[in-house]
């Protein structure tokens, strides 16, 4: 009896183990199951870092191309057909207003110029004797002693006379002026910087030297490097820092260690269409003509950023088909996304225009995704961005 009590009593011990060993398995596993639904919950909630818009003034600095030309460039053209006689000035030469660049011999427009003055004198007898014979008629028909028809023909004579005197001395007075164009001379002060004529070449009036082709060019070309010329063609989206007291630093293969000040002068007003580009003009000073027209020149523009513009790191775009966008995380922590119209890009910082505040928190490197009003977690909240985002491409 005693014996069956016992076994009973090691069987219901048994049991009692077996069921706690069971509940204690049942237990853990459903332990780490809801372990597991927790992480997965964390888990399926993007890790997003969020930057605040930064607004600041700056100053912005462009670097580009430019060309450097003569204050003034006067391609020098004959006016006076003939051969060349003597040439008095090389290239490099410094000139004054008048100097004599050349002499061209020409018997062509000195015939002209001989018959000119026979022209006028022969006009001016005619015109003498218009005026004698005029004067007797007039006597003749106060005293009825011819018609007065006959009066009147000797005074057109006379007043055709006179025209075709003054015509004569105007004749003469274009071939005077185009014997004065047998003298080549500077127009203003300054250097030659060309010369294509030699001894004994044939210019054409109005056509310059003429080559075997017939080609034609000028004789000489003097420009006036006091001060120089800087074009420089401005991009479209950075056209707005041309405004008065804009100086731009100016650097020239020729003087690597050396930099030239330039001070803005004016601007087209009108971009190409092809470039959209906008030329502008700078001037420097050039007292020891040390700049030649003509001279490649890089051209450092630095100028106020626009202070209503904002900017981002590039890293936080989001590109979409319909247009420019950001990820912006409100008070619950849910992203939204907003468009934005963006100005200038660069590699680590681009300029917004408009559709975001200072106080957006905006996340840098949004997962691509990330889905509108998704729950996000804020792991690394800043205000602004670290320095090391700066667009180098823009300072």
């Amino acid at each position: 009896m005693s014996t069956q009590k016992n076994r009973k009593v090691v069987m219901l011990a048994g049991a009692a183990v077996v069921v706690g060993w069971c509940g204690y398995l049942l237990v853990g596993r459903v332990q780490h199951a809801a372990a597991l639904r927790r992480e997965a919950t964390v888990a399926s909630v993007p890790d997003v870092m969020v930057i605040s818009p930064r607004r600041e003034a700056r100053h912005v600095s462009l670097d580009l191309p430019g060309t450097i030309e003569a204050w003034y460039q006067a391609p020098i053209y004959p006016q006076a057909s003939g051969y060349v006689r003597m040439w008095y000035k090389d290239y490099g030469a410094r000139v004054a207003t008048g100097d004599v660049l050349a002499e061209i011999n020409t018997p062509g427009l000195d015939a002209q110029f001989a018959q000119a003055q026979a022209d006028l004198q022969s006009s001016q007898a005619k015109y003498d004797l218009a005026v004698v014979t005029a004067q007797r008629w007039r006597l003749m028909g106060k005293s009825q002693a011819v018609s007065g028809q006959s009066v009147s023909v000797q005074d057109a004579n006379e007043k055709s006379a006179a025209a075709d005197l003054e015509a004569a001395r105007h004749n003469l007075d274009r071939y005077a002026a185009l014997e004065r164009f047998k003298i080549i001379v500077a127009p203003f002060d300054g250097v030659v910087t060309q010369r294509d004529i030699n001894v004994g070449d044939y210019v054409h009036e109005g056509g310059g030297n003429l080559n075997a082709t017939g080609a034609a060019s000028e004789l000489f070309s003097v420009a006036d490097t006091h001060q120089m010329r800087l074009f420089v063609s401005i991009p479209e989206n950075m056209s707005y820092i041309l405004q008065p007291g804009l100086q731009a630093s100016v650097q020239v293969p020729q003087f690597p260690d050396r930099r030239f000040e330039a001070k803005f002068l004016t601007v087209s007003g009108g971009y190409d269409p092809d470039t959209r580009t906008s030329v502008s003009e700078f001037v420097i000073d050039n007292t020891d003509h040390a700049l030649w027209p003509g001279t490649f020149a890089a051209v450092t523009l630095t100028a106020p950023e626009q202070a209503t513009h904002q900017t981002i790191p590039t890293g936080a775009l989001v590109f979409q088909e319909h247009g420019m966008q950001v990820a912006v995380v409100d008070g619950q922590n849910h992203a939204h996304f907003h468009n934005i119209i963006v100005g200038r890009m660069g590699d680590g910082a681009t300029q917004v225009l408009s559709g975001i505040s200072p106080d957006d928190r905006i996340i840098d490197n949004p997962p691509a995704d990330l889905l509108e009003g998704e729950s996000v977690r804020v792991v690394q909240p800043v205000a602004g961005y670290s320095s090391d985002t700066d667009e180098k491409d823009d300072e």
